[in-house]
């Protein structure tokens, strides 16, 4: 088999627009089918996107012997009982960030994976594998920029419409879970560490009950890392990494576009060279590291063990915000 053949469940708009056409541009992905709770919705997006099958259930789905791994692009509250129905169905995952709405609902996750060695779940972060966060990564570890001491992140966005998923408290909507989780994991991930205590400021929408702007300070071994995220502010996003000898500036961390270049910064001194990665897209490289793991009978590039360490991250945040103290992990 050359091709692993997905299932996706949900026709949510990430990935009607975005991850799904990714993934069929893929070496090795093929998109066999799409489920949906109304067969309508199912059958659309499948004749939108050529896609063979569609079903009005996802238990359906997860029944087809014809599918080999699942993308799950569900609200956050629906990722991890449906990653777990997914497992006991036999079939992969690939399952949208963040992984759960909690650090003790990702360690459910991570027993009930550890029950089915042949099976691979990855969260999808799927930021970390375009190629100007592997050359960050790299320089970083290299010492190109001397001993990394901090890292600041902005990721922000405007959306105050109360029917919008992101918006509703109850399924594990705001800011922090939605785009905040990106600053948590790309600290993690360039310190090559966790942090060992935490700090939040979290401002909740008066109405809808979610966070609209959090702040967080991450202490590492190492250094300090520190963020911003809103969802009611003007789009913006953006990361700096600073050793003591150079730094390394990220133009569009997150969303990066596929049809054109990203600019990276990289600055020694008085010298700033502009980098420009190959133009890429970075949904449908995570398609197909995860579908060369499967055929390869490899491990996936980033452990589940990582999803739940960002989870307690994000929880011990949560807390810091409310008691208004330091958060020790």
């Amino acid at each position: 088999m050359s091709k692993i053949r997905w299932g996706v469940l949900s026709t949510a708009k990430i990935g009607i627009k975005t991850v799904i056409p990714a993934m069929q541009l893929g070496e090795y992905c093929t998109i066999t089918a799409i489920a949906s709770r109304q067969l309508e919705k199912a059958q659309a997006a499948a004749g939108q996107l050529s896609i063979e099958k569609a079903y009005g259930s996802y238990e359906e789905l997860l029944a087809d012997p014809d599918i080999d791994a699942v993308y799950i692009p569900l609200p956050n509250h629906l990722h991890v009982p449906w990653t777990i129905k997914a497992l006991n169905a036999g079939k992969h995952v690939l399952c949208e960030k963040p992984i759960g709405l909690s650090a003790a609902e990702a360690q459910k996750l991570l027993g009930t994976a550890r029950k089915f060695p042949r099976l691979r779940v990855m969260e999808a972060f799927m930021y970390r594998h375009h190629p100007q966060w592997q050359w960050a990564k790299q320089k970083v570890s290299q010492g190109k920029i001397g001993k990394l001491r901090t890292i600041q992140s902005f990721f922000s966005y405007y959306n105050a419409h109360p029917d919008n998923i992101r918006n509703k408290a109850d399924i594990g909507g705001g800011g922090l879970m939605d785009i905040g989780c990106y600053c948590i994991s790309l600290s993690r991930f360039i310190f090559g560490a966790e942090p060992w205590r935490i700090c939040g400021i979290m401002e909740e929408d008066p109405n809808m009950k979610v966070d609209r702007l959090t702040s967080g300070i991450l202490e590492f071994s190492r250094g300090t890392s520190t963020f911003t995220c809103a969802t009611q502010l003007v789009p913006y996003q953006r990361v700096n990494i600073f050793g003591t000898k150079g730094r390394i500036e990220i133009e569009i961390p997150f969303n990066a576009p596929s049809d054109r270049p990203c600019k990276v910064w990289y600055g020694e001194g008085n010298r700033i060279e502009e980098v420009v990665p190959e133009v890429c897209n970075q949904y449908t490289i995570q398609g197909d590291l995860f579908s060369r793991v499967v055929l390869e009978d490899k491990e996936v590039p980033v452990p589940l063990e990582d999803a739940v360490a960002n989870m307690q991250v994000i929880g011990a945040l949560i807390s810091s915000a409310r008691s208004g103290k330091w958060v020790n992990l």
